[in-house]
């Protein structure tokens, strides 16, 4: 009967859990409200966040104020309220310092200036949901990575199981992927992230794994033993990459070869605990972003 029901399991595209990779404990500490929002402001659930070229954070959330900019001390610089999204998830600052939102809910990818006027705009009219063959149409996409050429990647994301890589000009080039647990297939695309050499590394959150591919979307190797991939932020001057562990409440970094180089994090309410950390960024000094949809906040870790 044991066989029948592992034979029944594998049929049905079950991943056998694999052994939880840890490494040494990163040296970074929390640094206590960090983020000094005015008075009577607060965050809603925090999906996003990412930093510019002069260390100033950005933060992409679900309150009444979606995008608010901070300088890397927590000192309020700014904030949109009027930003046509439906909900928020993913946010990347982007190589000539723009910031680009992605708006789940409203299947859509927005790119704005750094005051905040939308500048391009992907998706179908009305926020419609897109299918597998829509070309710029997303249903519930998560974010953005960009390549050195000026071409970038979506994730694509709840629904649709997919990446769609586009032009430098906007214009659609090609897409990857299909549901499934197979090499190639996603559950979840949450997040993607390129690296120097142009490899594609893709959060295959509920597969929890991270697939790696070329720029042309061809598989080349996975990491199925180092967590929930929920974000991804790769940092070029260490060649690594730093991973939020969604389900774990934990940070991973690891290298480009998928070898974990330290751990951050474990659960709870209070400061240096993580409670579904969603998505982080890295400054130019090291020190980690990590925004958290349940805690509802950004946690600054100094290094």
């Amino acid at each position: 009967m044991l066989k029948i029901a592992l034979i029944g399991l594998v049929a049905a595209g079950f991943i056998w859990p694999q052994e939880l990779k840890t490494g040494p404990a990163l040296p970074h500490k929390p640094v206590a409200d960090w983020a000094k929002l005015p008075n009577g402001w607060n965050f809603g659930e925090t999906s996003g966040v990412d930093v510019d070229a002069d260390d100033n954070v950005w933060v992409f959330n679900r309150g009444k104020h979606p995008v608010i900019q901070f300088d890397r001390n927590g000192r309020f610089l700014q904030a949109w309220e009027e930003v046509p999204v439906v909900s928020a998830h993913g946010m990347r600052v982007g190589p000539n310092g723009t910031i680009w939102a992605i708006d789940v809910a409203g299947h859509r990818v927005f790119t704005f200036n750094k005051q905040g006027r939308i500048l391009q705009h992907i998706g179908l009219p009305q926020g419609a949901a897109g299918t597998m063959e829509s070309k710029d149409g997303f249903n519930r996409p998560t974010s953005v990575a960009f390549a050195r050429d000026g071409s970038f990647y979506i994730s694509d994301g709840y629904v649709n199981s997919r990446v769609v890589k586009f032009g430098a000009d906007g214009v659609y080039q090609k897409q990857w992927g299909s549901k499934g647990t197979g090499d190639g297939q996603f559950n979840l695309v949450h997040d993607v992230v390129v690296d120097s050499r142009g490899r594609v590394y893709v959060a295959d959150r509920e597969n929890r794994r991270v697939q790696v591919f070329d720029a042309d979307g061809n598989f080349l190797t996975k990491w199925s033993d180092v967590g929930s991939p929920w974000g991804l932020y790769y940092v070029a001057r260490e060649n690594a990459i730093y991973m939020c562990d969604g389900y774990n409440n934990r940070v991973v970094k690891l290298n480009s070869e998928g070898q974990v180089l330290g751990v951050l994090g474990s659960y709870g309410k209070g400061w240096g605990k993580l409670d579904f950390a969603h998505h982080m960024a890295v400054d130019s000094r090291g020190d980690m972003y990590v925004a958290e949809i349940k805690n509802w906040r950004v946690q600054k870790f100094a290094k």
